[in-house]
């Protein structure tokens, strides 16, 4: 459920920041792609706070990491390229 929340948290990050792009003169390619780093600090953090918080080891996280990772960052990169084609 947690990772659920996170990756949920993730999308609409990612909503606030192609709000933000489309308000700064259009540029929603532009916020798409900085989000994706945005999110693997965060993406990074949750996992820190996975193994030091909860007990959990690193490669018990990994996985998790790349899903929660992956799911925004596949978003972003998705709405950068489609955008950024015209």
């Amino acid at each position: 459920m947690h990772t659920l929340t996170i990756i949920m948290a993730g999308l609409v990050l990612l909503g606030l920041f192609l709000v933000g792009g489309y308000l700064s003169n259009g540029a929603v390619s532009t916020a798409a792609r900085i989000f994706i780093p945005v999110w693997l600090v965060a993406s990074l953090v949750n996992l820190w706070i996975g193994v030091s918080s909860a007990g959990y080891s690193v490669q018990e996280e990994l996985p998790i990491l790349l899903v929660v990772f992956g799911t925004p960052a596949a978003c972003a990169a998705a709405v950068a390229w489609r955008v950024g084609r015209g």
